[in-house]
């Protein structure tokens, strides 16, 4: 089960020693005063993982010690796979069209497919060689990873669900996360996944730079956003199993496998700051305008991946929750705009406030480095002429998008797909011209 303890995990991205955790499935099974005993008690092994160079600052510094059955090392050796559709290398896709995009929600697949087999890769850019940028998958399964286990060496990964319960089982304990919650796993760490409700759906952002953290809260104060005690972290639990089992792994880019002869899920007890974590979307603290203008979306910032420039991130995750809007002789669905950022939408639940119609859960929208897009003619013409006097309330809904400083560079497959809107350009030749000289 998913500890349900509340936990400020992420605030150790910033704060440091002071909040690493400490949890053992077995009483004792940490060792008292040093990481790496002569002999680790139980007859465990002491191993490190560590997500950052060993040189970081204290304030990033992300490792943990494992104290497991047996260590990572034992496998055989792998064996290139089928890419089955993945890319990481976007400097080799088809020349990306300043065009607005969007598509229909992949279709749940006809054979047996497991979450990795259901990756196909949308969009991205940089490389994991580069140490920057980002792939954006969507993953559509079916069945569980029965015997097969998983980890992905070239970055973290945040996973969206969007339809169907995942029931993550990973090195450092259980995580269970439902539509509406999001999950990240570090680079390194093993884990497989099963699928409660038969079937599941959703969206990952494949981050190959700096690891995720929470966003300073500048002027905001102290609070807001998302609250670091509403971030889960794992209790320990461990798999003492021995079997034909196949390791799968994500490195260079490319699939790899590797007969393994136990469950790598072995690990009885860990300390650190360096482990998987869940957020619940719904508990975001959402701030906004309460006099006039339709803010900037970085006020919806969940996490941020931040990059070399300071206050500017390679990736920045933000969310579109239920909210109230109370600005007065405002337009207030977002406005129209052109960005230097590129933005990769996608839709968990509801409706989005800024589309009547076309943008359902499951499917995505990209806009790219200065391509003019916003509300669709008929959002325009009811938010044009509605009542600001009172406020109102974008309820029942939940978007998200993948927001980076650099081309989002779309795949072959995403341009080729029937899943992709042709007539997506549509939604704004109905928008009228309204201008008039002597009329203010």
């Amino acid at each position: 089960m998913t500890d349900a303890r509340p936990a400020s995990f992420p605030e150790s991205y910033m704060s440091g020693f002071a909040n690493e955790f400490a949890t053992e499935a077995l009483a004792g099974a940490l060792p008292v005063g040093q990481n790496s005993p002569q002999r680790a008690p139980y007859g465990l092994y002491a191993e490190q993982i560590s997500g950052t160079a060993f040189t970081a600052p204290r304030s990033h510094n992300r490792r943990s010690w494992l104290y497991r059955i047996r260590p990572a090392a034992v496998h055989k050796p792998f064996k290139q796979l089928p890419s089955q559709g993945l890319v990481s290398d976007f400097s080799s896709v088809p020349p990306t069209p300043p065009n607005q995009l969007r598509w229909d929600p992949l279709p749940m697949p006809d054979a047996a497919t497991d979450f990795v087999e259901g990756w196909v890769t949308m969009a991205g850019n940089g490389a994991p060689d580069a140490g920057t940028g980002c792939a954006i998958h969507l993953y559509a399964a079916n069945r569980d990873m029965d015997g097969r286990y998983f980890y992905n060496a070239d970055g973290e990964l945040l996973i969206v669900p969007q339809q169907g319960r995942l029931s993550l089982a990973t090195e450092m304990g259980r995580i269970d996360v439902e539509p509406q919650e999001i999950v990240v796993i570090p680079r390194g760490v093993r884990f497989q996944a099963s699928l409660p409700d038969g079937q599941a759906r959703g969206y990952i952002c494949e981050n190959f730079g700096a690891l995720f953290r929470l966003p300073d809260l500048g002027v905001i104060g102290s609070n807001g956003l998302a609250n670091p005690r509403d971030f889960l972290t794992p209790s320990a639990w461990y798999e003492d199993k021995e079997g034909d089992f196949e390791l799968l792994a994500k490195f260079g880019g490319r699939l790899w496998s590797a007969p393994i002869g136990h469950s790598p899920l072995d690990v009885v007890a860990w300390h650190g700051n360096f482990a998987p974590y869940k957020y619940d979307l719904r508990r975001f603290n959402t701030i906004g305008s309460i006099s006039y203008d339709h803010p900037d979306p970085s006020i919806f910032l969940v996490l941020q991946s931040p990059s070399a420039v300071p206050g500017v991130d390679s990736i920045d995750f933000v969310i579109f929750p239920p909210r109230w809007l109370a600005a007065e002789n405002t337009f207030r669905p977002p406005w129209f705009h052109r960005n230097v950022a590129s933005e990769f939408m996608g839709l968990i639940h509801g409706e989005y406030d800024a589309k009547a119609e076309g943008f359902v859960p499951g499917g995505a929208s990209l806009h790219n480095c200065m391509t003019g897009h916003g509300p669709d003619a008929g959002t325009f013409e009811k938010a044009s002429r509605s009542d600001t006097s009172t406020p109102g309330k974008v309820g029942d809904t939940m978007a998200f998008m993948f927001e980076t400083p650099v081309a989002i560079k779309p795949t072959q497959f995403a341009l080729e797909t029937s899943q992709l809107q042709s007539e997506y350009f549509q939604c704004w030749q109905n928008l009228k011209k309204h201008f008039s000289p002597t009329t203010k």
